[in-house]
């Protein structure tokens, strides 16, 4: 009965022993995404076609902001500026989580998908590579500032879900019936 006993104590434990380290790897995207908030500036070598013309992106800025609930995942805004192009810039929707160290993100009025990997991530500066489907594309942002609630207000949109169709393009004269009715398609990797 002793070895019996003992027999299933081992087995117990060989059970409960390897969840124990599966948990790590969530508190490690917790602290990725926490040292991720904040908006982060630089180049994510994006052009963008329209009317049979391309147009290199001068910068680009991505806004974290972290969902209160589930910590290694939320809400921000990707946005794209040009000089040199019908547009100021092309702004989306992102929603975007911590994957077990790979940060995903996803543009909500495009439908579409990449995934970071093989980066570098501090307080200050943000490196490596982003997937966009079957491109690798090197990234290089600096971290500009921590999230204000209020910054986005002067956009004109406080819902998420505004009836509007808001991934949009701000042109140098909004008058312009072309550029209003024809939105550009960003691409990712020169």
């Amino acid at each position: 009965m002793k070895k019996l006993y003992t027999t299933l104590m081992v087995l117990l434990l060989a059970a409960v022993v390897p969840a124990l380290f599966v948990s790590c790897d969530w508190d490690d995207d917790d602290e990725i995404a926490y040292t991720l908030e904040g908006t982060w500036r630089g180049d994510m070598e994006v052009y963008s076609s329209w009317n049979g013309r391309i147009y290199d992106a001068t910068r680009t800025e991505i806004t974290f902001l972290r969902d209160p609930y589930t910590y290694s995942s939320g809400d921000g805004y990707w946005v794209d500026f040009y000089s040199g192009a019908p547009w100021d810039y092309v702004a989306n929707h992102i929603t975007w989580r911590v994957d077990f160290g790979d940060i995903v993100i996803w543009f909500r009025e495009e439908g579409t998908t990449v995934r970071i990997r093989d980066y570098r991530l501090n307080n200050d500066h943000f490196r490596g590579w982003l997937q966009d489907g079957e491109n690798d594309v090197k990234f290089d942002l600096i971290h500009i500032s921590s999230p204000n609630w209020s910054y986005y207000d002067h956009w004109g949109y406080d819902s998420w879900y505004d009836d509007r169709y808001w991934a949009r393009t701000r042109t140098a004269n909004d008058d312009d019936s072309t550029a209003a009715t024809e939105k550009p398609v960003r691409h990712i990797g020169k």
